[in-house]
């Protein structure tokens, strides 16, 4: 189980991180009903990978790994969760933007939209980071 369990979190990972490119690639063309309905239906995969990595994070952290003494002692897991919640917050803006595009599309929108999705992919790499470290006991306090 525990095998599988890390399987998913590392596909739920990958579908994350394939949404937010295309989300990225999409929101460079031309803005129409067409291409919103794209961020819509690519913002909606990185939403249910993000809940998925979410529930299958805390059954690994709970269950099937190390034990929640090793994970709620170690900085890195802590910084990686603070990044996952701050992660979650800044993608509100743009799932808020593309499900008013329903009703109509906001040009405006777009730039703040891209710079959105450019923290969103720093922040996934920072992620993979503190996992790395965190994998390798790095930031544990003891």
């Amino acid at each position: 189980m525990s095998a599988l369990l890390a399987f998913l979190h590392h596909v739920a990972a990958f579908a994350l991180v394939a949404g937010i490119v295309v989300e990225f690639v999409v929101i460079r063309d031309e803005l129409n009903v067409r291409n919103a309905r794209r961020l819509a239906r690519a913002d909606m995969v990185v939403g249910i990978s993000a809940g998925v990595l979410l529930v299958v994070g805390w059954l690994r952290v709970f269950y099937f790994e190390k034990g929640t003494a090793f994970y709620f002692h170690n900085t890195a897991f802590i910084a990686k969760m603070a990044l996952f919640v701050v992660l979650a917050l800044l993608s509100l803006y743009p799932t808020m933007k593309f499900l008013s595009w329903r009703r109509g599309i906001d040009p405006a929108a777009v730039p703040k939209i891209r710079l959105v999705l450019h923290l969103e992919l720093v922040g996934v790499v920072l992620i993979l980071l503190c996992a790395a470290l965190m994998a390798r006991g790095i930031g544990s306090s003891g």
